[in-house]
């Protein structure tokens, strides 16, 4: 095994870890508002998948996409400074939790219409193999996508053209509140690609090497013959659905038994057998992802909130002018109008 990168792997796991923990601290201090959807358990997905491809790889996930930020961009401070609201986030302090953005880092969103962004995914890659670019695109979502009309729309285009995406499944058995067995009439997502028909796999998503060499496979595949590919990583969120669940649809029993299964511990405990560190040395990596954490949380504390004419950038419209604006009903009667 090569040992940076199992150590890399291990320091990415681990500050995505860091950094919600402190997403939630600083949402309850009122730091952050609207939803926050951590990452926390689900870590091995979106390292393992982005460590597989190439920089110029396209990324597109949905609104719990913390995780696959940093593994792709790594920037903490723009991360936090986005879920405080301010100009100097990811997203100038417009996109907040569920719109994470980097175009130059073809990280394009953090998108939170469930299922909405499946398609999207399927356009980027058709543009990809339009002007015979090399490049592939991973798309992430949950598995309560897969009952999503726009699902089968992306799904049923990347087959019928054939086009060099991957999609990946999160499966974390649980559609907000509800679990999978009350929302899917099959066990496994991943059959569902056989009715278009495209490869599919189903992968332990606890296990970050497993994750790795499932999308090297299909990266592989779209980028060489232009074929898509589903695969379904089973996971666990660690956490309710967003901040504000408090996620009493699970027993403690459930989770204290997933836990066990803890994407981190699993990949320590590998390190450890092979000998690669030990317990010094990646307690030195969570101590340094603490202290990168924290000045991130500085950061943002410290960066100003966007100012508001800002409002009138980065829209399809231009600026109205004062006198063609719609003048409220209130203010029209006050005025006798």
């Amino acid at each position: 095994m090569d040992k940076d990168l199992m150590l890399s792997l291990y320091r990415d796991m681990v500050r995505i870890r860091r950094f919600e923990e402190e997403a939630a601290r600083a949402y309850t201090r009122g730091k952050i508002g609207g939803f926050l959807h951590l990452y926390i358990g689900q870590e091995a997905v979106a390292v393992g998948a982005i460590s597989a491809v190439e920089p110029t790889d396209y990324i597109v996930a949905t609104y719990r996409e913390h995780g696959h930020y940093l593994a792709r961009v790594g920037d903490m401070n723009a991360a936090m400074a986005e879920l405080f609201g301010k100009v100097t986030g990811c997203a100038k302090g417009k996109g907040g939790s569920m719109h994470f953005f980097d175009v130059q880092k073809r990280f394009l969103g953090g998108h939170a219409i469930v299922g909405g962004h499946v398609p999207i995914a399927a356009g980027i890659a058709f543009a990809s193999k339009y002007r015979s670019e090399p490049d592939v695109t991973l798309c992430f979502f949950g598995e309560g996508t897969a009952n999503i009309g726009a699902f089968h729309e992306g799904m049923a285009l990347a087959s019928l053209w054939k086009l060099p995406v991957v999609f990946i499944c999160e499966n974390n058995l649980y559609s907000m509140g509800t679990p999978l067995y009350r929302t899917l009439a099959v066990e496994d997502v991943a059959v569902r690609a056989k009715g278009y028909p495209m490869q599919q796999e189903i992968v332990n998503g606890d296990d970050v090497l497993e994750v790795r060499e499932a999308v090297r496979r299909a990266a592989k595949r779209a980028r060489n013959e232009s074929l898509p590919t589903l695969i379904e990583a089973k996971t666990y969120r660690f956490r309710g659905h967003s901040m504000s669940d408090p996620a009493k649809y699970r027993t403690k029993e459930e989770v204290e038994e997933w836990m066990k299964r803890d994407p981190i511990r699993i990949l320590a405990n590998r390190i450890y057998a092979l000998g690669i560190a030990n317990e010094a040395q990646l307690q030195a990596i969570d101590e340094e992802a603490k202290r990168e954490v924290a000045e991130a949380v500085k950061f943002a504390d410290a960066s100003p909130p966007p100012d508001p004419a800002a409002l009138y950038e980065d829209v399809y419209c231009e600026a109205v002018p004062e006198e063609d604006k719609i003048v409220p009903l209130s203010r029209r009667v006050q005025a006798g109008g």
